[in-house]
């Protein structure tokens, strides 16, 4: 496509001054302070899936310049990002500063799944989440293969809401969005795959 677009030297020159293998000091210090991520990943036969993780600053863990982890909590049951990961290892990271240097930093490269008990028996350091009654039951560890910026150009600059504004841990249906799109009410679901 760069041939097709004209771009391959432009490209080439992304590639050189912009990609890394792994995290430098500034991306380690960006991803330490990030509340939220965007995961892509896509299982053996390619199906895609793109979905956002959240928490307090430091949720996700950068345990050497070339690999991080991030906790997966108890969800819905589907484990979309988990189960693809098990089938094929490749994964793609967002890091989104919406609030305060509006950039983005991309982290690609490939993943493994651990229990709690084993990454905290490893990692002692690892993060305690603080909203009572969630905690890790499973890790996320990507190994960075490519590591490199999201320009601000299109990013939006947003504001923060309140801790209070927001149900933070909670299973109570209507504060987690219930039936927002009304799929449960007009009985179309799909089967899962």
């Amino acid at each position: 496509m760069q041939k097709r677009a004209g771009t391959v030297e432009r490209a080439e020159r992304f590639y050189r001054q912009q990609v890394l293998p792994a995290l430098n000091e500034r991306m380690i210090e960006f991803v330490g302070r990030q509340e939220m991520m965007f995961v892509s990943t896509a299982d053996a036969l390619g199906n895609c899936d793109c979905t956002l993780r959240a928490g307090p600053p430091g949720f996700v863990a950068v345990l050497a310049p070339g690999r991080l982890a991030w906790p997966e909590y108890r969800g819905n049951g589907v484990m979309a990002s988990v189960g693809n990961l098990v089938e094929n290892p490749n994964v793609g990271l967002l890091f989104v500063d919406f609030f305060r240097d509006v950039i983005g930093l991309h982290v690609n490269g490939h993943a493994t799944v651990a229990p709690d008990e084993q990454m905290r028996r490893d990692f002692p350091h690892l993060p305690v989440d603080p909203v009572p009654g969630r905690r890790a039951e499973r890790w996320v560890n990507v190994y960075v293969e490519e590591a490199y910026i999201h320009c601000a150009k299109h990013i939006p600059h947003l504001r923060k809401v309140s801790a209070e504004e927001r149900a933070w841990g909670t299973d109570d249906v209507r504060r987690k969005g219930g039936d927002f799109f009304g799929v449960a009410a007009d009985g179309l679901g799909r089967v899962a795959r």
